[in-house]
Order: structure tokens, then C-alpha cells, then sequence
């Protein structure tokens, strides 16, 4: 059995609606988290939307599960329909234990198969310091995204490590997620490092996990 790590970002007026099929599926371990949406004006011109508050939606599901799930926000909240919101799953590598792993599967048989890691969408995960989301979403756009959402954070970093490469790891923290082709992620990274990294004062890192399911991207062509 595959485990994957499922994230959905919609409006926060739809965030009860996502819980409600997380919890007719019976997943074990659901989180809700706040964040805003960062798309550019002329994506959320081209189909009529407005900004909105954004909840992040976070889940562990098996391989049926993380389907069913997928189904179910196509068919009751319209995922696939630009503005409705994405979901991503995310194969999970490791759990850290028996007990964990029996807690997640609720004591399902596990197989050894191991997800299929050719994939064509990335999430690119940012952290930055407070307040510099829009130097960052600037940078990701100018190589190709379309958008991202934010959540606020705070480090935990210890004392006596409280700077790593110039960058405080516990002072209040900016998330940024952003959904892209593999095709375009190493060139929004690169952009991001160049313009906003640890040499500056946003001090950006950023790394991607591979996303094996997406719903809720629609694919352009260029004229």
C-alpha cells in the first residue's frame, strides 16, 4: 500500500465541505490551515475572480483513499474548474514506526510496492521571512507560475543554531506553496534563489516534493 500526503487549498468558505469528505473517507490525521491566494491579476482577470482567503486542507490517505478523495471534490466542489482550488497528492517516503504506520493505515495490510516517482507536477515548498511573499511570488512569476498560496509560520530553531546561512530560523516565518510542471520548476527555483535567496534580505530556501495526482490545474498552450 502506497501513503500519500494530501493537500488541498480552496476558499475558506469551502474548507467545511473539504472536511466533511476527509472525514467520510475516515482519514485518520486531517489539519486545517489559513493562508491567501497570490495569483497574479491577469490570471484572476482571465476568468473573472477576485483575491480570497485561502484554508489548507492536510490529510494522509492510502492510494484508494487519496482517489476517492480526489473524486469527491471534482464532483462536490468542482476542483477542476479554474478558482474552485487544487489538490496534490504526495507520495509519502517513511513513517517512523510500527505503531505510526498502523494509526495511518488503520490497520490495513501493507504491500511493498513503491509509488511511481515519474511525475509531471512538483509543489515547490518557500520559506521566507515575514511580510516579503509578494518579492517572491514576483521572482516565481517572472519564470513561469502562475501562482501560490501563503501561510504564516514561526521557527523552532534552537538558540545556539539560530542562524543558518544568515538565515533566523525562529523568528515569524512566511509558507509558500506553489503547483508547477516539472518543466518549469527548476527554472522558478532558480529564479527565486537568484532574486530572493539567503544572500538577501527575504532569505528564501526552497526545495520541491514530487506531486503524483493533481486536480484543479488547468494546462495552457501558448499561441
Amino acid at each position: 500500500m502506497i501513503l500519500y500526503y494530501v493537500m488541498s487549498i480552496v476558499d475558506r468558505e469551502k474548507a467545511g465541505a473539504m472536511l466533511d469528505i476527509c472525514s467520510s473517507l475516515k482519514l485518520s490525521v486531517t489539519m486545517n490551515n489559513l493562508g491567501f491566494g497570490t495569483a497574479s491579476t491577469e490570471h484572476l482577470s482571465l476568468y473573472d475572480l477576485q483575491q480570497t482567503d485561502k484554508a489548507i486542507i492536510s490529510t494522509v490517505a492510502s492510494e484508494p483513499s487519496m482517489k476517492n478523495l480526489m473524486k469527491s471534490a471534482k464532483r462536490k466542489l468542482f476542483i477542476d474548474i479554474p478558482g474552485n482550488g487544487v489538490v496534490a497528492a504526495i507520495p509519502i517516503k517513511s513513517v517512523s514506526g510500527g505503531s505510526t504506520l498502523a494509526y495511518l493505515t488503520e490497520g490495513q495490510e501493507i504491500g511493498g510496492r513503491t509509488p511511481d516517482m515519474n511525475f509531471e507536477n512538483e509543489l515547490i515548498v518557500v520559506i521566507l521571512n515575514e511580510g516579503f511573499s509578494d518579492l517572491v511570488m514576483d521572482a516565481a512569476r517572472d519564470a513561469g507560475a502562475t501562482g501560490g498560496t501563503v501561510i504564516h509560520a514561526k521557527g523552532t530553531g534552537k538558540q545556539h543554531a539560530e542562524r543558518f546561512y544568515g538565515v533566523s530560523l525562529a523568528e515569524e516565518k512566511d509558507m509558500i506553496y506553489i503547483l508547477a510542471s516539472s518543466a518549469k520548476k527548476s527554472e522558478i527555483m532558480k529564479n527565486i534563489n537568484q532574486k530572493c535567496g539567503t544572500s538577501t534580505h527575504v532569505g528564501a530556501i526552497c526545495f520541491s516534493l514530487p506531486v503524483s495526482e493533481v486536480a484543479g490545474i488547468r494546462k495552457f498552450v501558448d499561441e
